[in-house]
C-alpha cells in the first residue's frame, strides 16, 4: 500500500446485508476508536443490519488492494430547517489501521459528498473529537468549515431494545 493519500485505488460500495460482518468488524473499530465499551459483541452488527433493512441509513465501504475492506461511513438523512431543505449528517467515519495513509477515509468522504450533492442536499454536516486532528485535517482540506455553533446532547441512558 503506498503512502500517497490517493483515493483513486479505492473502491467503494453501499453495504448490503452480505457485508455486514466487515462493517461490523469496522464499526466495532470505530465504537473502540471512541472508547465505547459495548456489552453484547452482536450489537454493533445487530444495529447496522436494523439501520439497513429499515433504509434509515447509508453505510458505505472502502476497499483497498491488497488490504481488504478498511473503511466505512455511515450517514443519516435529515432535514435542515435553516435553509428549509434536507441534509445529511456524516455520523461515523472510520478507517482500520491497515487502511490509513491508503486515501480511503479521502475517498468515503468524497463519496458521501457527491451523494448528497447528487440528491439535493443542502449539505453535510459532521461532528468529530476536538483531539481527532487528523479528521479535522482531512474535513477541513476537503472544504468543510467549523460553524460557530456549540453542539449539546443530554443522556437520557441507555434503553434496551
Amino acid at each position: 500500500m503506498t503512502d500517497t493519500n490517493d483515493p483513486t485505488d479505492v473502491v467503494l460500495r453501499t453495504a448490503g446485508e452480505a457485508d455486514l460482518d466487515a462493517a461490523a468488524a469496522l464499526f466495532g473499530g470505530y465504537l473502540d476508536f471512541y472508547g465505547v465499551e459495548v456489552e453484547d459483541p452482536g450489537r454493533p452488527r445487530a444495529f447496522l443490519a436494523e439501520r439497513i433493512a429499515a433504509d434509515e441509513s447509508l453505510v458505505l465501504l472502502a476497499e483497498v488492494p491488497g488490504a481488504g475492506t478498511v473503511g466505512f461511513a455511515q450517514v443519516y438523512r435529515t432535514f435542515a430547517s435553516l435553509s428549509l431543505s434536507s441534509a445529511w449528517i456524516l455520523s461515523d467515519l472510520y478507517v482500520a489501521p491497515a487502511g490509513r495513509r491508503s486515501g480511503a477515509g479521502r475517498a468515503l468522504l468524497r463519496e458521501v459528498l457527491a451523494r448528497a450533492r447528487a440528491a439535493g442536499a443542502a449539505g453535510v454536516q459532521l461532528e468529530t473529537a476536538y483531539d481527532n486532528h487528523v479528521a479535522q485535517g482531512l474535513y477541513e482540506a476537503e472544504g468543510f468549515v467549523r460553524e460557530e455553533f456549540h453542539a449539546y446532547f443530554h443522556e437520557l441512558g441507555r434503553q434496551r431494545d
